[in-house]
């Protein structure tokens, strides 16, 4: 991080607020574009923020849209605190999880690949939210698999990361038209299935 680049942790509200703008206009011109329509000039323009100020929150259109992948992974933390996954056994309960994740994602296409290129295209530089991201996603599974009182094992963590990359790599297939929706959920399906222990 530059000297000049804001800390997005220590910011005070009306610079959360400001920051906030600027994610919603960014996940707005993704949604309707995609990755070709996120150019900074109308980020700023569309948060009402100058250009530089927008640089100086986000260094490049990677870091902008890793933060809005990282505010849509916190939204959906929060969506499946107040409505956890359902289900007897640890499987059910994280393919639940990801089915929901997924309906999200497919919702909206172009964002979802607008924000997985950045994730891949992210350096050193984006890794806070990059981690950030990875972190929610792995708690989130690890979540579902310990509810209903299932004792947490010293392998969720490594069976959420491994999850997560099959997770990951399935919707890369999907947003290249190399396997559908239902596929997709067949392949997650049997992934939980051969990872997930009770």
């Amino acid at each position: 991080m530059s000297n000049d680049t804001i800390d997005s942790a220590n910011l005070t509200p009306s610079q959360q607020e400001r920051r906030s703008r600027m994610l919603a206009a960014a996940q707005a011109l993704a949604i309707e574009g995609g990755w070709d329509a996120v150019q900074m000039r109308d980020v700023s323009e569309r948060a009402d923020v100058a250009l530089g100020t927008l640089y100086r929150y986000f260094p490049s259109k990677v870091h902008l849209l890793v933060g809005v992948m990282r505010a849509a992974t916190e939204t959906l933390g929060r969506s499946l605190e107040k409505r956890p996954a359902n289900g007897g056994t640890a499987a059910h309960r994280v393919r639940e999880v990801l089915a929901r994740g997924t309906r999200a994602l497919q919702r909206e296409p172009r964002l979802t690949d607008a924000m997985v290129r950045a994730l891949m295209f992210a350096d050193a530089t984006a890794a806070d939210d990059v981690n950030e991201v990875t972190r929610q996603t792995t708690r989130t599974i690890i979540t579902a698999m310990n509810a209903n009182g299932r004792a947490e094992s010293e392998d969720d963590d490594s069976v959420a990361r491994v999850l997560e990359m099959v997770w990951l790599t399935s919707i890369l297939s999907w947003l290249s038209g190399r396997c559908t929706a239902e596929e997709m959920d067949e392949d997650l399906t049997v992934a939980t299935n051969l990872l997930v222990r009770e």
